[in-house]
């Protein structure tokens, strides 16, 4: 019989009341999750949370999911598990420079990107496609689906039941801006980060796929900015350090702006708890004037990167094998494992042939595609 642990040092609540803001999300003020369960000894709720993400087998898959490029291009850009690490480290810092819970930063930086199928937003706008009449694909969406249901990792509950924070914070991802208090700050945060980062490693994988230039920066006025004040500092460095050393500044002009501005939003407010911050619409966010630069490096992204012509014909390419695979469980749900054939009797179909495919990373798409291919062949 396990022992229960003898606890040395504060407590939880102890250590957040000392170091956090009045306006964080307290794990006192959680409001539990659906399926109640007894406190941890040594950890807390959000603690709590992170871990049973990190151990989860969705998270897991990410590792095998492309970020925005293919591993058939390489193995120096990140994957869906790095970008959403990358995340969680850059919120983690902006939620300890403003006293905010990094617990529950971390949790939400973990989780954001959980419900990404093969071959990313290509992978998602086939599934939508695929299921406009049932709704549709949200890549947001399907990660409370894995979570709540699709996860088996405890006999007395489905899914991780995450605390309802969690579980909360995902859903203003399916449903930006919607009516109600502003999110949490925790929230805002993961959000923010998460934009920052996919823009700057975006750029930097581009870069050392020599699929941009280096050069052509110079368009960017918020990059060239940033270059000019970098050239004597990295005068004699090869390319490749160069390109390190401006992902490094990019990420810390954006971070640095963004406490900055945000510290005097949260101070001017004067809130007292994380629900006032709601209630006053307290937002996290660069300031007006870098906000607009980032919208000159995302819409360069957009035009140099995203279209560029070796990643349409991998979309091209992919789509087509995505096509063919939602037909082929469609017209075959005997091929289906069986627990995805008992929930189709339970829920229909389609939906459940689109849960299929969005659990599956990119290599054990292709290691179906060739197979069923094979199978449909020889019928």
């Amino acid at each position: 019989m396990l022992e229960k642990a003898r606890i040395i040092g504060p407590s939880i609540d102890e250590r957040e009341s000392s170091i956090l803001a009045p306006y964080a999300m307290l794990s006192r003020d959680s409001q539990g999750r659906r399926h109640a369960e007894p406190p941890h000894p040594y950890r807390g709720p959000f603690q709590r949370d992170r871990d049973r993400i990190v151990h989860s087998s969705a998270f897991r898959r990410l590792s095998g999911k492309m970020q925005v490029f293919t591993g058939e291009m390489g193995d120096y850009h990140r994957t869906r598990l790095t970008h959403s690490m990358e995340v969680a480290s850059i919120a983690r810092t902006i939620g300890r420079a403003l006293r905010l819970n990094e617990d529950l930063i971390e949790a939400l930086a973990l989780l954001h990107d959980i419900g990404h199928p093969p071959y990313g937003h290509t992978g998602e706008q086939v599934l939508h496609e695929c299921l406009v009449d049932h709704g549709g694909f949200s890549h947001n969406r399907f990660a409370l689906t894995l979570v709540e249901d699709l996860e088996q990792r405890y006999p007395q509950f489905p899914g991780l039941n995450l605390s309802l924070e969690l579980l909360e914070g995902q859903s203003t991802r399916v449903e930006k801006g919607g009516a109600g208090p502003a999110p949490l700050l925790e929230v805002q945060v993961v959000e923010a980060a998460d934009s920052m980062t996919y823009n700057a490693h975006d750029l930097d994988d581009a870069l050392k796929l020599s699929m941009v230039p280096f050069d052509e920066l110079s368009q960017v006025p918020m990059v060239d900015g940033l270059i000019a004040l970098l050239r004597p500092v990295a005068t004699g460095s090869d390319a490749g350090m160069m390109r390190k050393t401006l992902v490094h500044s990019l990420i810390e002009y954006q971070v640095g702006d963004l406490v900055s501005c945000s510290s005097a939003r949260l101070n001017a407010a004067g809130c007292g708890s994380a629900a006032e911050a709601r209630q006053k619409g307290v937002l996290i966010g660069l300031g007006p004037a870098l906000l607009q630069e980032k919208v000159g490096l995302e819409s360069f992204l957009r035009e140099r990167v995203y279209r560029h012509d070796r990643l349409r014909a991998i979309r091209k390419r992919v789509r087509n094998q995505m096509l063919w695979m939602f037909d082929c469980f469609g017209s075959h749900p005997e091929w289906l494992p069986p627990q995805f054939q008992q929930r189709a009797r339970e829920r229909g179909l389609r939906p459940v042939v689109g849960e299929y495919l969005a659990g599956m990373t990119d290599r054990f798409f292709q290691q179906q595609y060739r197979r069923h291919r094979l199978i449909r062949r020889q019928a």
